[in-house]
């Protein structure tokens, strides 16, 4: 199964830090926040990559190549200054990444255990949840027998989810969300999902990402 990691966004909230540095490449723990998550990739098996970009996209390419330093093989989706929102940038990669693949936020890290989800999955789309972090109580979705529902207890998606192609049916090319075609595949029951309590963190602010970064490079000296 193919892999993609979402990094075309402006980085608006990380302002000034993405002035000249795309979001993706912002150092922490000693590496640009994707080199993170595409090393959780390969450990996990994902080494077919797609990485969408916009903004500052050509750094992108330039910083991780062919992806062979990673032990993956990436390729690369340019997508039209201000970018096409997650449902159009995902349409836009499709003959890319085949019939069934999994879609990664860009401005996350997570220590998300990625084989799992390397299994065919049965339904339209499979998310993983998370706990609501102090920046977003009220959640996203609610989770029901491994199900997601829009009734219920609701969780924060963490930007972790397998999708099927066949979600994006009758799309055109262009800038669109993605949720609008999640809540309709939940009302039709075709959503599975599960809640993950390790950890995870959206680095959407520079806050956020100091404190990230403060905390992998103290795990990192004590292993020393």
């Amino acid at each position: 199964m193919r892999a993609m990691v979402l990094a075309a966004g402006r980085g608006d909230r990380m302002r000034p830090l993405t002035d000249k540095v795309p979001k993706p490449l912002l150092p922490v723990g000693g590496a640009p926040l994707i080199v993170h998550l595409i090393k959780a990739l390969v450990g996990a098996n994902f080494t077919e990559l797609v990485i969408n970009h916009s903004y500052l996209g050509w750094e992108i390419e330039r910083a991780l190549g062919d992806g062979a330093t990673y032990g993956a093989r990436i390729r690369y989706s340019a997508e039209p200054e201000g970018a096409l929102e997650t449902g159009g940038g995902i349409f836009h990669a499709l003959p890319l990444l085949g019939e069934e693949f999994l879609v990664v936020n860009g401005d996350i890290w997570t220590d998300y255990p990625f084989a799992r989800l390397q299994q065919p999955q049965s339904r339209s789309a499979h998310l993983v949840l998370v706990d609501n972090p102090a920046h977003h109580v009220q959640g996203d979705f609610a989770l029901t027998d491994g199900t997601i529902s829009e009734a219920g207890e609701r969780l924060t998606f963490a930007g972790i989810g397998v999708y099927r192609a066949a979600l994006f049916s009758g799309c055109a090319p262009g800038r669109f969300p993605l949720a609008p075609l999640l809540r309709r595949a939940i009302g039709a029951q075709q959503v599975t999902g599960e809640r993950y309590q390790g950890r995870w963190i959206d680095v959407g602010t520079p806050q956020r990402l100091q404190a990230l970064d403060i905390q992998l490079t103290s795990s990192h000296n004590k292993t020393l």
